[in-house]
């Protein structure tokens, strides 16, 4: 019973999201890094998440702050949410953590003007003066599928156009 499906953004959404995040960055590298870019999957039958991948090197200073455009967008079906939280594995060793604390990719996010482009903030919060590192290719994240519901009462007729902070403007 599948209800998502995973896809890539245009490169030039992908060069926009990737400057934003590390500055300019040549074409050519861009175009290698959006070539790189892996859907995410689930490492085992039972695992609840999906492996978000970044699609760069990515060092983050403790203390310090990165925002890792994954170059990934996700169709779902209506009333489902998808959540985004960190590798466990890296939360425990740096306690790498979400800016947001919780990911929320809404169905309609698919639809906004950035394409849907999934965007992870993460912050390296260790206590140990830990310096985290994290290869292209390798997971950073999990995604998790999980239906929601609405009150009776509910009456959102609104459309997204927008991204990130665009539902409350």
């Amino acid at each position: 019973m599948g209800i998502a499906q995973f896809e890539k953004v245009s490169f030039g959404q992908f060069a926009e999201g990737v400057k934003k995040a590390f500055g300019a960055v040549p074409e050519e590298k861009c175009r290698q890094l959006y070539a790189g870019i892996s859907l995410p999957k689930r490492a085992t039958r039972g695992s609840a998440g999906y492996d978000l991948y970044t699609p760069a090197d990515v060092t983050i200073e403790p203390g310090r702050s990165v925002l890792i455009p994954t170059g990934l967008r996700v169709r779902m079906e209506e009333g489902w949410v998808l959540l985004i939280f960190p590798r466990s594995g890296l939360g425990m060793r740096y306690r790498l953590q979400l800016n947001n604390t919780v990911g929320v990719i809404d169905s309609d996010y698919y639809f906004a003007k950035n394409e849907g482009h999934i965007f992870v903030p993460l912050t390296n919060d260790s206590k140990e003066g830990k310096t985290c590192v994290i290869r292209a290719g390798e997971g950073f994240a999990q995604g998790v599928f999980v239906p929601f519901g609405v009150t009776e009462d509910d009456a959102a007729t609104e459309v997204r156009v927008g991204g990130f902070g665009s539902t409350t403007k």
